[in-house]
């Protein structure tokens, strides 16, 4: 009788543990050339990440960016160490080198379709710029991207905003940051302190990125 409860119970355990794992991640999924990663990108996924009760944010940098014609003079090494740097002191946040190792131009339809077949219990939500908001039909197969992910748009008080979908919006403070400004900013000699996480800034000066 007592191996017949023992057995019972580890069943029980097996099953909850099985529906555990079926229930999946609220993931939210941030994609960008991040070059260079700044504080307003990590801002944004702090807010997405705790107003949208997420369990995880994934920083995904794109290897070769479908919506801008300049070549990136910086490494695909260089832009994901300084993700790594910027976001490792955050436990719910996670660097992934899908659009890197998969090469080519980088679609985010592409990458979500892959997610979704991985790991269907899952429910994705893509977090966007107010600038990506308003591009956002002008993606790959947006229709169907809009399917597989909820839309998130950060808003950006007195910027203007027309999305052709419908979308989550989530209030972040009003940080006017840019890479391209960082990126001017290093090249002529201006301080990025408190622009940048620190260890990114550091990394910049040591690899002296961005100088020419």
């Amino acid at each position: 009788m007592d191996s017949l409860v023992d057995c019972s119970k580890e069943t029980q355990v097996k099953v909850k543990s099985e529906e555990y794992q079926r229930k999946g991640k609220q993931i939210g999924i941030m994609g960008g050339t991040f070059n260079p990663v700044h504080m307003a990108h990590l801002v944004a996924a702090e807010q997405a990440l705790t107003k949208l009760h997420l369990d995880e944010v994934w920083f995904i940098p794109d290897n070769i960016p479908p919506h801008k014609d300049a070549p990136l003079k910086v490494t695909a090494r260089d832009r994901a160490t300084m993700l790594d740097l910027a976001t490792r002191d955050n436990p719910h946040f996670r660097v992934k080198l899908l659009e890197l190792f998969r090469g080519g131009v980088s679609y985010t339809i592409d990458t979500l379709r892959y997610l979704t077949k991985k790991a269907p219990e899952n429910t994705y939500y893509l977090i966007m710029g107010s600038d990506q908001v308003n591009s956002f039909h002008t993606w790959k197969n947006a229709d169907e991207l809009a399917k597989l992910a909820t839309l998130v748009g950060i808003r950006r008080p007195g910027y203007p905003q027309d999305p052709k979908y419908s979308m989550i919006w989530v209030d972040a403070p009003d940080m006017r940051l840019s890479s391209t400004a960082i990126r001017r900013a290093v090249s002529v000699g201006t301080s990025i302190r408190y622009l940048v996480p620190e260890p990114v800034r550091q990394y910049i000066i040591e690899k002296g990125l961005y100088l020419d």
